[in-house]
């Protein structure tokens, strides 16, 4: 079968896939019912071919169609071109990408007790939640853990902001603090004025942080789990590090002395 055999065109507003996508565009917390969710533009589609993401429908805008068709040809098993008078009702951006796939997800996911992991304490900004799992995915964390209260992992703003991180993590939301004793890592909490300072600690690999809600910081039970407070050397003087900028950091410096021991055992068995 060709290209042309499997494109569908999406001309009337009433289209009931259309319709469906619509809901999963405009509705943050749409994935959980659908099952699956809208992805758009090359980075982010890009992105999950490369982490072996096989799409169930690949949508392109009717102007953008004939340079991209051939382009993504064996995308996907079903092609869509939407007209272009219906094509923004798909985007949350002013200037909506040409083009998108829809995601199959797979069945919740259970969590991992020996994985290095991010834990996410009601983390309300969308941008945030998606820079978190950014750092995550650099280095090395593998799977993040969201509680309850947590903005949605696979909301349209979130993925944006995670720029294609998700599809090499393993995600798992609507968790409790309860739910975090399953796992055989040692905790570590982030504070503002107490605990260790980071720069002076010895830190375990593999862990789990605990970032907290950008107001509250990391709730008592959550905290009370923790083997390790720890906190970042502010010199300038601020009250407080943007979560986002926390987590970049925190784990930033597990990954590098994580390297570093690798590299001192190296050399100390050749």
């Amino acid at each position: 079968m060709n290209t042309a055999d499997r494109v569908t065109p999406i001309q009337s507003r009433d289209n009931p896939l259309l319709k469906e996508l619509r809901r999963l565009v405009q509705d943050p917390g749409g994935y959980r019912r659908q099952g699956r969710v809208w992805i758009e533009g090359d980075h982010l589609c890009r992105a999950a071919l490369q982490r072996g993401w096989r799409p169930a429908m690949a949508l392109f805008s009717q102007s953008a169609w004939p340079s991209l068709g051939p382009q993504w040809a064996g995308a996907a098993p079903r092609m869509l071109v939407v007209d272009d008078a219906l094509w923004p009702a798909l985007s949350t951006l002013e200037s909506p990408a040409p083009m998108g796939f829809v995601l199959e997800l797979p069945p919740a996911a259970a969590l991992q007790p020996t994985a290095a992991a991010v834990v996410l304490d009601r983390l309300q900004d969308a941008g945030n939640v998606g820079s978190v799992l950014r750092s995550a995915a650099a280095f090395g964390f593998t799977q993040v853990l969201a509680l309850k209260g947590t903005a949605a992992l696979w909301a349209p703003k979130v993925l944006r902001a995670g720029m294609g991180a998700h599809f090499g993590l393993h995600l798992v939301e609507g968790l409790s603090p309860a739910d975090l004793s399953a796992l055989g890592l040692p905790m570590l909490a982030t504070s503002s004025h107490e605990g260790a300072l980071l720069h002076d600690t010895r830190l375990p690999w593999p862990c789990a942080w605990l970032m907290g809600h950008e107001g509250q910081g990391v709730c008592a039970a959550l905290e009370a789990m923790a083997s390790q407070r720890i906190r970042i050397a502010q010199p300038g003087g601020e009250e407080s590090l943007n979560v986002a900028a926390a987590a970049a950091i925190c784990l930033h410096a597990s990954a590098a002395q994580a390297m570093d021991a690798a590299g001192a055992a190296a050399r100390t068995t050749s």
